[in-house]
């Protein structure tokens, strides 16, 4: 009990020190801009935001389970005075319906943490795709997300273009190893400035490549060319550039998004996200996510593992 507690602490202590805040049930860590001497923008973290979480409505089961037999006991269901995340009593409820278990011997919502353990620890974590959550990721490389976007199953992905965005939004992102040797880092800015200023200068002789000698441009012409413009100036741009977006994952698509991504031999660049995306759904639902250990690398940078993989 000592030793889950103290997870519990460093979770949270955590969670604080990456400047983790909570609004109405919405976790966000968010990440600061950094700039150049010559003015590019770039982060150094991961920013996730929670957009949206479940919302479950338990007393709209009632009409259901006055349909049964009185002696059964199962409209008290939607009476137990223990209150749940919505997501884990999403998962909770959908789970005893498979066994019709609304009765007065069923698990109560004060045991909640045990039941959706039973669950994980037996590996059928099939109720736990009917919980969902929604993320605007930012402050991550185009290499990250190349690798995010291989976790189809159970997750959505709405990513910023590079062919329909103008080079006004253009960001970049430094590698963890960057930011801990001056030389590197210094290298670091020094690419990005030149990549800015190159794909600038790229665009600008694109575009007037594209407008030629036409001084009056119809609007769905302007519009048809920036796309072609940017579309070819994108080739310049390294891994390295920002590449935000909203992601949606169910919570057995995103257990496993944790399990391999947080993990000791994942990836440093993507493991800072998973990292970040664990203390955002611990702090929005500490029972499905309850199971979780943080642990620490002798390089300071954490882990997240579980006995319960694969769900």
């Amino acid at each position: 009990m000592e030793t889950t507690q103290r997870n519990d602490e460093r979770i949270a202590e955590l969670f604080g020190e990456m400047g983790g805040t909570l609004a109405d049930g919405f976790p966000a860590i968010h990440s600061p801009v950094s700039h150049t001497v010559a003015g590019t923008p770039y982060l150094r973290a991961p920013g996730v935001v929670m957009l949206a979480r479940p919302r479950t409505n338990v007393a709209g089961l009632a009409g259901f389970l006055e349909g049964f037999d009185p002696d059964l006991g199962f409209p008290e269901y939607v009476e137990d005075p223990t209150p749940l995340p919505d997501s884990s009593q999403l998962c909770k409820t959908s789970g005893q319906l498979c066994y019709m278990s609304f009765g007065p011997r069923r698990t109560k919502n004060e045991n909640a943490a045990a039941y959706i353990e039973r669950l994980t620890s037996a590996g059928h974590g099939s109720v736990l795709e009917h919980a969902s959550f929604s993320f605007l990721l930012y402050g991550i490389s185009r290499s990250v997300t190349h690798e995010l976007v291989r976790h189809r199953a159970g997750a959505a992905f709405s990513q910023t273009s590079q062919r329909y965005v103008s080079g006004a939004v253009l960001r970049f992102v430094e590698r963890p190893e960057y930011q801990e040797d001056d030389g590197l880092h210094r290298i670091f800015e020094e690419r990005a400035d030149r990549a800015a200023e190159e794909y600038e200068e790229m665009a600008q002789s694109l575009l007037e490549h594209q407008e030629g000698g036409n001084a009056m441009l119809s609007a769905d012409y302007k519009t048809d060319a920036r796309k072609k413009v940017q579309q070819t100036a994108r080739s310049l741009l390294p891994n390295e550039t920002e590449a935000p977006m909203v992601f949606t994952g169910n919570v057995r698509a995103l257990r496993h998004i944790v399990e391999m991504r947080a993990d000791a031999h994942a990836e440093s660049e993507i493991r800072n996200l998973a990292l970040r995306l664990f203390l955002c759904l611990r702090q929005a639902d500490p029972i499905l996510f309850g199971d979780y250990v943080l642990g620490t690398l002798p390089d300071g940078t954490h882990t997240v593992t579980t006995e319960h993989r694969k769900a």
